[in-house]
């Protein structure tokens, strides 16, 4: 289907061999219609386990029997995005994809730089395919503003930020970014996908294109995500990066423990009269939450000492982290803790809210659902289970909620888990994606 389309954007992109990006703030002035929850402020990690068991309780909505009333929340803040774009211009319309990442992740999701950016999407929708793309860190994640997690940090008040860095591409106000572009896409990962879907249900005309990936219309099995996370206040989990522990205090520690040599003749000695090796002393390390502690202990490690507020959740480990988003057997074992070792928190607003997308969205552009077979969060773990022999995958759901798109179709990525991105893999569904957008009509020209 794809093979006449895949030779047009061989030919249209064969000059550019490398991305040119800019990293930029950009501040942004929102205004959303939050909820307004009966959420006491959480004191510790026996709190978020309380949160954690309210939210999965199958006798009520812990969304709606927390929700008070409804208020507008406005403010102006900051947005940590990266531009990029093709190091040859193929044209004078170029298009360019909005990346929204899901909970857990920064927008380095796009530009993963794990083994030397093997993973990279932004690498192949710009290099091999000529788009342009703007990455963002989500508002309340990374390097963008951090606002109150309760109040503030909701669906509405993300969506809004999308919204007013959209209408920045088309009227070339965009910081360092002079162009005004006619084509703009929304590409989005899990809750970057709810996001981007409740763009262009409340802003019509906003998107040219939604790309919806790690998503289907079937919440019913994020409570079991939610339970297996084993949620912990993220300044507890990771206190060097989202704590408010000073550098200069972890470097003065880590300079006493350096002195302590585990390879020395008497460590490993010791360790060999009781039957322990360095390798099972780091396997527990990197696979319980100890890993999580010392997170952050390179100068490196950037964003460093966040001192966030305790509304602010992560999961507990790495273990947790497979469970969620990776298929056993598909992935490199050391992306698993390069993952949980650079990992951001959600907010309790973002899983409140996460729910809330319109049942019918308005859109009426092309939409392409990309979802990996063994996703866990938006599948249970096996989208060809769908219980109904007319439906030929979960995701495939989704067109019902688009009856005006002008194209819809779900593409289901082999040996996958929820998070796409950093399977072996990946870069087979970055293919489908543009050549879906070459074959609607917003391949850059």
């Amino acid at each position: 289907m794809f093979q006449s389309v895949f030779l047009l954007a061989s030919l249209l992109t064969a000059s550019a061999a490398a991305k040119q990006c800019i990293n930029i703030t950009v501040p942004v002035s929102i205004s959303a219609r939050n909820g307004v929850f009966n959420i006491p402020t959480l004191q510790s990690n026996l709190d978020a386990t309380t949160f954690a068991q309210n939210f999965t309780n199958i006798k009520a909505n812990f969304t709606t029997t927390s929700l008070l009333e409804y208020a507008t929340v406005t403010g102006n803040y900051s947005i940590s995005a990266k531009f990029c774009k093709p190091d040859t211009s193929n044209g004078s319309d170029p298009t360019i994809q909005l990346l929204t990442h899901g909970i857990g992740f920064d927008k380095t999701y796009w530009d993963l730089p794990y083994d030397n950016f093997n993973y990279s999407y932004i690498d192949v929708a710009v290099d091999t395919y000529g788009f342009c793309t703007l990455s963002i860190d989500r508002l309340g994640v990374g390097n963008s503003s951090i606002a109150d997690p309760l109040d503030v940090i909701q669906a509405p008040a993300e969506t809004s930020a999308i919204y007013e860095l959209t209408m920045m591409l088309r009227k070339a106000t965009l910081p360092s970014v002079p162009h005004a572009f006619t084509k703009v896409v929304h590409v989005g990962h899990s809750f970057g996908s709810a996001l981007s879907y409740n763009l262009a249900a409340s802003y019509p005309g906003a998107s040219d294109g939604l790309i919806l990936t790690g998503y289907s219309s079937n919440g019913s099995f994020f409570p079991a995500t939610v339970a297996a996370w084993d949620s912990k206040l993220a300044r507890l989990n990771q206190p060097l990066r989202f704590g408010n522990i000073s550098y200069s205090a972890v470097t003065e520690a880590m300079s006493l423990l350096g002195k302590i040599n585990l390879n020395s003749s008497a460590i490993t000695g010791y360790l060999a009269e009781i039957g322990v090796t360095i390798e099972e002393i780091q396997s527990v390390v990197q696979s319980t939450d100890l890993a999580d502690f010392i997170a952050g202990a390179q100068p490196t490690d950037l964003p460093h000492m966040q001192n966030l507020p305790t509304g602010y959740l992560t999961w507990v480990d790495s273990g947790s982290n497979q469970y969620a988003f990776l298929y056993p057997g598909y992935f490199d074992p050391d992306i698993l803790f390069f993952a949980e070792s650079t990992k951001f928190p959600y907010s309790l607003g973002e899983i409140l809210t996460i729910g809330g997308s319109v049942k019918v969205n308005p859109f009426t552009g092309p939409v392409l659902v990309v979802t990996g077979d063994q996703d866990a969060i938006f599948c249970g773990g096996d989208c060809m289970m769908t219980g109904d022999p007319a439906l030929a995958s979960i995701p495939a759901a989704v067109e019902k909620a688009f009856p005006a798109a002008s194209a819809f179709e779900a593409y289901i990525q082999p040996n996958t888990g929820h998070a796409i991105n950093v399977h072996y893999n990946s870069t087979g569904a970055y293919k489908v994606i543009q050549q879906f957008l070459f074959s609607h009509g917003l391949a850059p020209s």
